[in-house]
């Protein structure tokens, strides 16, 4: 049985679904929830094993997010949607887009990388000590196996190849912070490599759809409005 994942639902219209990044939930999205309600159907989704949707049995990765994510779509009946994905839901949605191109009508990528290198080194070093030290107590400890688990999605993954996205041709804006911890080169290579992808760049850091949401949202309102 595919698990009942937790969502925010607001709004009717073509369907957009917002993917909150690692650690996180759908509340991050509340700047967003109520401002693109107006005019689409939001649905925001808690990932497997983060806000309230259950942790299950099966792996804990992007691709198992991406699996998970189809299995929502199909259990709403949502035959296609735009995807709005957050540093690591901004992962699942490029691995979804890649499995699944005819079930994304529209690509919105903030914050997201294709590999742990992608990551600015002064934030992905810790990440990769605190992985390490939480792996040598998970055997003895559900917390330190749980923390294990979010710093392994960030310390081992993602893992796409740049010449993957030329498959994607569905319109594309990929968007940052121009203080991101990802690194700039990294966003404008994947910005880069999807076809006719639109770049905008917003003074801020990685979360600028909650700390900067009035400069996010009308990057995106108006790259929907002229791509839709």
């Amino acid at each position: 049985m595919d698990l009942q994942l937790h969502y925010i639902e607001k709004g009717s219209g073509t369907p957009l679904l917002l993917l909150h990044g690692n650690g996180e939930d759908s509340s991050y999205f509340e700047h967003q929830i109520q401002y693109f309600s107006r005019h689409y159907r939001v649905i925001a989704i808690d990932t497997r094993g983060h806000g309230k949707s259950e942790r299950g049995e099966k792996p804990f990765t992007i691709q198992q997010f991406s699996e998970d994510l189809h299995s929502f779509m199909n259990q709403k009946g949502i035959t296609k949607a735009v995807l709005l994905g957050f540093s690591d839901g901004g992962n699942i949605a490029i691995t979804y887009a890649l499995s699944h191109p005819e079930r994304v009508q529209a690509l919105i990528l903030n914050g997201a990388n294709l590999n742990p290198k992608g990551v600015k080194r002064s934030v992905q070093y810790p990440i990769q000590v605190g992985y390490h030290i939480t792996k040598c107590f998970a055997k003895h400890s559900k917390k330190a196996k749980a923390n294990m688990e979010l710093l392994q999605l960030m310390a081992k993954e993602p893992n796409i190849q740049p010449s993957k996205l030329s498959a994607l041709s569905m319109p594309t804006l990929v968007i940052a912070g121009t203080k991101d911890m990802i690194k700039d080169s990294h966003t404008r290579l994947i910005a880069k490599s999807i076809h006719e992808a639109a770049l905008a760049l917003v003074p801020g850091d990685h979360f600028i759809a909650n700390k900067k949401a009035d400069a996010f949202n009308r990057e995106v309102e108006s790259f929907l409005n002229k791509r839709l």
